[in-house]
């Protein structure tokens, strides 16, 4: 492992920022050049910068540097560990973007177990627990406690030895975990090294990681139009995403690691439960503090779990509870362990929002690349303020884990609020002749038999000429941020496929209207509106067309940077792996899908005769050096114009569009009824725009 020079590191770290920056952009210039006269402490100096950048950023919400200065220092260590590759560091940022592709998980010890907690689901429980305290010390006296959010993620302990992050394991049975140090290291909030220039010699950090409750339902929306399974809950979808084989697949997803409790550790103090949160916000490892509070007696606890619980769902993530830590070390060592958990802290868990309904049936979607997806129907019941009627039931091992059949007494909730999910059957509820739910061995669509892939959980049809495969692919091909044909419902595709006037994309472009007006009910204006809609569609752009194709894992995004990288069509159709591997955010997966669908006769021959139908796809034009350059944008609510013309005005101006809210964003445009991103982004302090405001910069700038 590369050492910095105790020289070099006194001089940088005495630096000031300012210093430092001039430093680094200095370092970031000769790598651009290729300067063969950069030098190992240069590079050491740029690592450095680069974990300053990261620890203002995610640590405390203070960004140093613009998005695009960041990427330039970034790829600046790119090309320095390229030439240099005996320099390299396992602390480096390049780190995190993953790559590694793992055989297995292998296992690793915890110096000390990871024990479980107490469970109270009672204010009672409290107080019993605070007796149970002054029973074993033989003192009656009130204990000052330090209470924080019981996360519902995965538990995390990672190992920093000399300040360097060498190993992170899961849980697993609290002695021993699995190490999953490549993925961990993709999580962005995860310090690859601390901050301090006098790092101790051993710190365990246990922690949570977890995704926030908007980032689950954009995880789960790209999950959905990219054909792919959706997760039952955040805390699903975070312990999946690390346990991953393939690392690039964790990096890409959008994890989260709160700090929050001490393993083993020497060469460090701590006095306080407290303490241990201020030193690890000190070291650059993320809490959430926000959530936290001293009380100094037991009924203080009681009050703010019962606050808690009913404020929970204002936070961004999901918690199913409240921790109750003793504050101080020194009476935590006192009162020490029983046999699985400490005896110092305890587990307080709300009720959860739940209700119960009864499945009245159990039938399987067809997605558009043919994955088959069950589906629970349940008698309509109210959870959180929202009628429930339907909920996902994913796939066949969700159902056998559940044991849920149709007739069954459910319990429901929303995960995350947002999506609902059942969380369990009543048994003792259950008819005495019901069975177990079995997916069909055969396509619900075109009777083809399903299969099942061995990395996959998932069965799907193979059969191309499936009608329920090629209704859903029609529909993403119409829909808004695809072709955008307007007036082309569900409905009208699901006739045009039963009725076998639309085989394929092409189609469309060749619908008369005595074919629609043949139709049963249909009228000679709403035959003309759809074929004004699917005139008006011939005009698109490179990155809708690419998107509109339903190449798996190419969503909006990826279909964009495709089209940023091949700016035609004609060079895209012809794309070889090596040229598909130097596009953005494009790994061997989505190389390899891409490959597999323009290598396909079939497919081909569908672009030509949508180019052949009057298709006319503009080339792609990329601009970086418009009045809005340099900075990023998100809408939420109405505007005054669609939402996607919008955003296509702001990107030919030069300006990046952000997916969700964080302190990388520069402005939040606010139309009417904006939704949750707005009180987020007031929190993180986005500048609040309007419409009006954005077409201001357009025209004098930011």
């Amino acid at each position: 492992m590369l050492a910095i020079s105790r020289k070099m590191k006194s001089k940088y770290f005495m630096s000031s920022v300012k210093d430092q920056k001039k430093i680094a952009e200095k370092i970031s210039t000769k790598a651009k050049t290729n300067s063969i006269d950069i030098t190992q402490d240069e590079y050491q100096s740029l690592i450095d910068w680069v974990h300053l950048l990261d620890y203002n950023y995610h640590t405390l919400d203070k960004p140093l540097v613009s998005d695009t200065e960041y990427d330039d220092f970034f790829s600046a260590l790119k090309n320095i560990e390229a030439k240099h590759p005996s320099w390299m560091t396992s602390s480096s940022p390049t780190h995190r973007v993953g790559g590694a592709i793992l055989p297995v998980f292998t296992k690793g010890t915890h110096r000390l177990p990871m024990l479980s907690l107490a469970n109270s689901y009672d204010p009672q429980d409290l107080l019993d627990f605070d007796q149970r305290i002054q029973n074993f010390l033989k003192i009656e006296s009130k204990f000052e406690y330090f209470c924080e959010p019981k996360f519902d993620g995965l538990s995390m302990e990672l190992i920093y030895e000399n300040g360097v992050l060498t190993k992170a394991l899961t849980r697993g049975d609290g002695v021993i975990g699995e190490d999953v140090t490549v993925n961990v290291k993709t999580i962005k909030s995860v310090p690859l090294r601390l901050n301090t220039k006098l790092p101790p010699e051993l710190l365990e950090v246990r922690g949570e990681v977890l995704i926030t409750k908007e980032d689950f339902k954009n995880l789960n929306q790209f999950q959905e139009k990219e054909g792919l399974p959706t997760f039952a809950n955040p805390r699903n979808a975070a312990a999946g995403s690390i346990r991953q084989l393939d690392s690039k697949i964790s990096a890409s997803r959008p994890l989260k690691f709160f700090g929050y409790n001490l393993g083993d550790y020497k060469g460090i103090t701590f006095l306080s439960q407290s303490n241990v949160y201020a030193k690890f916000k000190e070291l650059g490892i993320p809490t959430y503090a926000q959530a936290t509070r001293i009380c100094d007696s037991i009924n203080g606890v009681v009050e703010y779990y019962n606050e808690l619980e009913h404020t929970k769902s204002k936070l961004p993530f999901d918690i199913d509870g409240l921790v109750v830590k003793i504050n101080s070390i020194k009476t935590q060592e006192e009162l020490g362990m029983v046999a699985k958990s400490p005896r110092w802290a305890t587990a307080a868990k709300f009720k959860p929002d739940t209700v119960e309904t009864t499945v009245e049936e159990i039938f399987c979607q067809v997605g558009r690349t043919g994955a088959i997806t069950p589906v629970a129907l349940m008698k309509p019941v109210k959870v959180g303020g929202v009628t429930v009627t339907y909920a996902t039931l994913h796939n066949q091992e969700e159902i056998d884990r559940k044991d849920i059949r149709v007739g069954d007494t459910v319990v429901i909730q929303r995960a995350g609020d947002v999506i609902p999910e059942i969380v369990r059957s009543i048994p003792e509820k259950r008819d005495k002749n019901s069975k177990p739910y079995r997916l069909p061995t055969h396509c619900p669509g075109c009777d083809s038999k399903l299969h099942e892939h061995p990395d996959e959980a998932v069965i799907r049809c193979l059969n191309p000429e499936c009608p329920a495969i090629l209704k859903e692919s029609l529909k993403h091909f119409a829909s808004r941020r695809a072709m955008n044909i307007e007036k082309m419902g569900d409905r009208w595709i699901e006739t045009f496929v039963d009725t076998r006037l639309v085989h394929s994309f092409a189609d469309f472009y060749h619908l008369k209207k005595s074919d629609l007006l043949n139709l049963d009910r249909q009228g000679e204006k709403s035959a003309d509106n759809i074929l004004k809609s699917i005139e008006l569609s011939k005009k698109t752009t490179l990155a809708r067309f690419i998107y509109a194709l339903g190449i798996r894992y190419i969503g909006e995004t990826t279909a964009k940077h495709l089209a940023d990288h091949f700016l035609n069509i004609e060079r895209f159709v012809e794309a070889s792996e090596d040229e598909l591997m130097k596009v953005p955010e494009i790994g061997e997966k989505v190389a390899k899908s891409v490959l597999t669908w323009l290598s396909s006769k079939s497919n081909r021959n569908q672009v030509k005769a949508l180019i052949t139908a009057g298709i006319t796809v503009a080339d792609a034009k990329v601009n970086t050096s418009g009045p809005l350059s340099g900075k990023s944008f998100l809408i939420t609510g109405t505007l005054p114009l669609a939402r996607d013309k919008a955003q296509a005005q702001i990107q030919e101006n030069g300006g990046k569009l952000l997916s969700g809210v964080s302190s990388k964003l520069n402005f939040l445009v606010v139309g009417d009824d904006p939704g949750s991103k707005l009180e987020k982004a007031n929190s993180l302090g986005v500048t609040i725009v309007g419409w009006d405001e954005v077409l201001k910069m357009i025209e004098n700038g930011p």
